[in-house]
């Protein structure tokens, strides 16, 4: 990896990653434990694409010392912003969450390897479980644009950690919403949902994003029924470029892949998940 000039990296590959300070304009408590943070970090928010993630470190703070990897949520090229939905788990997060307007975050990025959009068929079944909830907007979006029907499965533990459903239905999504007791929508999981919606006949191709219990579970379904997809998974990050090797997905081939740079998206039936 080298460094460019005007702040870029640019690693052997051909990828090129920008390096910005990036200034906090909101920074807001969507849900319990779950926060909304708008970035201005113009030059990423032109390069970046649904599905990618940035790689951030408080500046000023050596500890936490490592960066921490967080979904883009939104992407505003016009307004020069991205939006971060980032859940509370550590002292990092819970640092970011108390983070005000003004201040300013050191960004690396856009990361990773995104959705691919040309899916095969007219319906789009889209889930998000818990957090993973953060890279859908940008996804959607975008499938809604090419004139794809979308319906989004939102999952969680209970009413109060789900984030505002209003903002998919905005764009011409149908939302379905389950919770773990049926504080929200109805009672149960999202691969129930999902099952439904496969009986319907209102499911062509699957995108999933959500911990890797559900991910496994739901690839297990999207198998049975021969209905292709993508999935969004997480691991432990250090660098975020594929150098340091902190991060790998075991293959079903029985080899493993960078979940920076090969991911976070991966093809439906790609991952080992024992």
């Amino acid at each position: 990896m080298r460094l460019t000039s005007s702040g870029t990296f640019k690693p052997y590959r051909e990828e090129i990653f920008l390096l910005e300070i990036g200034k906090i304009k909101t920074n807001i408590e969507a849900a319990k434990t779950i926060y909304s943070m708008d970035l201005y970090v113009p030059e990423i928010a032109k390069k970046a694409k649904p599905g990618q993630f940035v790689n951030l470190r408080l500046t000023g703070k050596l500890d936490p010392l490592l960066r921490r990897p967080i979904s883009l949520h939104r992407i505003n090229p016009e307004e020069g912003t991205i939006t971060m939905l980032y859940m509370v788990v550590g002292e990092g997060t819970a640092m970011m969450s108390e983070m005000e307007p003004g201040e300013t975050i050191d960004v690396l990025g856009p990361l990773g390897n995104g959705w691919n959009l040309e899916m095969p068929g007219e319906n789009a079944v889209v889930i998000g479980g818990g957090i993973g909830i953060a890279p859908l907007y940008p996804l959607i979006k975008s499938l809604k644009e090419s004139g794809k029907n979308v319906e989004l499965i939102m999952g969680a533990k209970n009413a109060d950690y789900l984030t505002d459903p209003s903002i998919y239905e905005k764009l011409g999504a149908s939302v379905t919403i389950t919770t773990d007791d049926g504080t929200a929508g109805t009672k149960g999981f999202v691969t129930t949902a999902l099952e439904d919606s496969i009986q319907a006949g209102k499911c062509d191709y699957i995108y999933a994003c959500g911990p890797k219990p559900m991910l496994r579970f739901v690839e297990q379904i999207a198998l049975n029924h021969d209905i292709p997809g993508q999935v969004s998974t997480e691991s432990h990050m250090g660098c975020g470029l594929g150098i340091c090797l902190l991060c790998p997905s075991k293959m079903k081939d029985g080899g493993y892949k960078r979940t920076c740079t090969d991911g976070p998206v991966f093809m439906i039936g790609e991952l080992d998940y024992e």
